[in-house]
């Protein structure tokens, strides 16, 4: 009986081990088996295929840099006399010597225009455009346009060259693609490769500029040279960089193609450059500035004043109207109304959309010519004068000094702030247009300006 207990304690143990490993093994691996299906239903990705690619840069470059030229400006100085050095030290003074400045040039047209900053090519005696199959060629200055830092060379050849095609900046987006086409240090067709950072940059004081802000590698020598999208199409002049050091920092600034397009074709029809003016003074709008002014509207462009005669008041804008689009584009600030005005010649028409009394109004402005209204001359801006002012002053001629921004005239602003200026340099000055030709032909030669200030009393200014 103890024999058959034994043997049965020990088959009932069997039976139990038996049972807990088929639970164990079996069951739960079936479950196990289940819960692993379905956390691997969907497939594994692939991590090669979905590492971030590089774009392929080569066919623009291809494309690209054919088009950039090496540009060498030479200009001759000439070396000062020193009778003391001279009888000394046997020093030889007054000789002409020759200083080569270098930079880079974009062809825009089969014909040899060539696009490249005015900054390279200034004060030169002589122009030597390279390009990149090694022939060199002698160049012609055709026009400049020293504020946007453009300038206008032609080349003669028999052959067609190859050209840049322009591309529409406004189209280009922050983080493009983008490649900066030089020669840098004299190294002969170098590409870099960056995006597009920011766009409508301002870096001078007037406000005038607006830059495309990249981080493609631009140094000393790529000024001139071509940005282009990642088809190869021109939508830049790489102009600056912001640097201490004068090299590149991480950051580089390019003229956008539209606003280059339009000075290119000014000084191939007109010689110079032909601005366009709205005739609007004024600030942004901000948080702050909407507070101060109780108005309910974030942002544009708040007018402050409408310069007399200009297509701003014909069409009817007046002060304390906020501008919030101009052709359909958002309007943040001045620079962004200044980038679309800087586009266009005068005569040009565009559609402005406002605010008056949180109403929307829409108005055709036609632009002024820039000339016709008011220009700006070292610092002072003058415009002019009314018929009824001319009346008052009993003269038929003169414009009227509006602003003065020269510090070393701040003192005297209160006897030249609506000053009338009579004659520049002995010549009469009849109106605007008049004093800009005259200005526009000034050298370094004194200026002296014949004036009747606002008590009547009759000067005559020496800058």
């Amino acid at each position: 009986m103890k024999n058959i207990g034994t043997i049965l304690a020990t088959s009932l143990l069997s039976g139990v081990v038996t049972l807990g490993s088929y639970k164990l093994f079996f069951e739960d691996t079936a479950f196990l088996k289940t819960t692993t299906n379905l956390t691997t239903s969907a497939p594994l990705r692939n991590i090669s295929n979905t590492a971030f690619e590089t774009p392929d840069f080569k066919t623009a470059a291809e494309k690209s840099i054919h088009t950039v030229v090496h540009v060498k400006n030479v200009s001759f100085r000439n070396t000062p006399r020193n009778p003391i050095m001279e009888y000394f030290y046997g020093y030889q003074g007054g000789q002409t010597y020759a200083q080569v400045g270098t930079g880079s040039g974009v062809i825009i047209s089969e014909d040899g225009y060539i696009v490249t900053n005015n900054h390279v090519i200034q004060n030169a005696s002589e122009l030597e455009i390279t390009l990149n199959d090694n022939r060199t060629f002698k160049a012609k200055l055709i026009g400049t346009d020293s504020k946007m830092d453009i300038a206008l060379l032609k080349i003669n050849t028999n052959e067609k060259l190859p050209f840049a095609t322009f591309a529409d900046s406004d189209a280009i987006n922050v983080g493009d693609w983008v490649l900066a086409v030089g020669n840098p240090y004299n190294l002969t067709s170098t590409v870099t490769a960056g995006i597009v950072s920011a766009k409508a940059r301002n870096l001078s004081e007037n406000g005038i500029q607006s830059f495309i802000q990249t981080d493609a590698a631009v140094n000393p020598g790529n000024s001139g040279g071509a940005l282009v999208n990642s088809n190869g199409d021109l939508i830049g002049i790489n102009t600056m960089i912001s640097s201490a050091t004068g090299s590149y920092v991480g950051y580089s600034f390019a003229i956008p193609s539209n606003m280059t397009r339009k000075i290119v074709n000014d000084l191939m029809e007109y010689g110079k450059v032909q601005q366009g003016i709205l005739g609007v003074q004024g600030f942004e709008i901000n948080s702050q500035v909407a507070a101060e002014n109780k108005l309910n509207f974030k942002h544009g462009f708040y007018v402050e004043n409408v310069t007399k005669n200009s297509g701003a008041e014909i069409a009817g804008i007046k002060k304390g109207d906020i501008i919030y689009k101009v052709d359909d584009r958002t309007i943040n600030s001045f620079l962004d109304l200044n980038s679309i005005i800087a586009t266009k010649r005068p005569n040009d028409k565009v559609k402005v959309i406002l605010k008056r009394n949180n109403q929307e109004k829409e108005l055709m402005v036609t632009l002024s010519k820039k000339e016709l209204a008011q220009i700006q001359f070292n610092g002072f801006e003058i415009e002019n004068l009314s018929s009824s002012e001319q009346k008052a002053l009993g003269i038929d001629y003169g414009v009227k000094i509006n602003s003065i921004s020269n510090k070393r005239f701040k003192a005297y602003e209160n006897e030249l702030k609506n000053a009338v200026v009579l004659a520049i340099n002995g010549n009469k000055i009849k109106n605007t247009e008049m004093a800009n030709e005259v200005l526009s032909h000034l050298n370094d030669q004194q200026l002296r300006i014949d004036l009747i200030t606002p008590r009547g009393e009759r000067l005559r200014l020496i800058l």
